[in-house]
């Protein structure tokens, strides 16, 4: 089973993440926990890339589909093929959402190069938590944030609007309350694992 995890940054998908591997290794569950960009040797040089050069914003797609790219054929199709959950810190949705809507460049463009860059890999389930983004931008440490972090809370906007649109239109979406507490949170996205994964 594939499950990921979204949201704009400092909505606590981390601490969600965390206590979600936890539970899995509690129960006994084999697991492989991937990141975007990055879990792979390509992946993490694309990382740095991301994080510390200006670049256009097709370029930032690109590069955000070449490590999704890799990571499905190196780390994901392998795991699912040997009958693991897999854990993703973001994954394909991020794109749609960040540089189809928040750069601008046009969900349907993007979710087409999705396609193509996963081979047709997508989450069995999207826990998609959800905050406002000035608690958003609280959260997050000024002297921490990293080139997309940076951006201002218009773009922050247009992102969240991109994700609650995913909501609606997407089945395997989840619509989490970030608002909550980190407990109350973690046992809504266990229980409704728990519905979609028989152990």
């Amino acid at each position: 089973m594939f499950v990921s995890f979204e949201g704009i940054d400092g909505c606590g998908k981390s601490t969600q993440i965390d206590l979600f591997t936890k539970y899995l290794e509690s129960n006994g569950i084999n697991y492989v926990k991937v990141r975007e960009p990055g879990g792979t040797k390509l992946g993490e040089r694309i990382r740095q890339l991301l994080v510390s050069e200006e670049m256009i914003s097709r370029s930032e797609l690109l590069l955000f589909l070449a490590s999704r790219a890799q990571l499905v054929e190196e780390v994901i199709k392998p795991a699912l093929k040997e009958g693991k959950v897999v854990v993703a810190d973001r994954f394909a949705h991020s794109s749609v959402a960040y540089q189809g809507c928040g750069r601008n460049l046009g969900m349907d463009v993007v979710k087409m190069l999705n396609d193509f860059a996963t081979n047709g890999i997508y989450p069995d389930l999207v826990f998609y938590i959800d905050i406002p983004v000035e608690l958003a931008m609280l959260r997050i440490s000024k002297e921490h944030r990293d080139r997309i972090e940076r951006e201002g809370v218009e773009f922050f906007e247009r992102v969240r609007s991109c994700y609650q649109q995913l909501c609606r239109s997407e089945e395997s979406f989840v619509l989490i309350d970030g608002t909550k507490d980190k407990q109350s949170i973690s046992g809504e996205i266990i229980r409704i694992f728990e519905k979609h994964y028989k152990i």
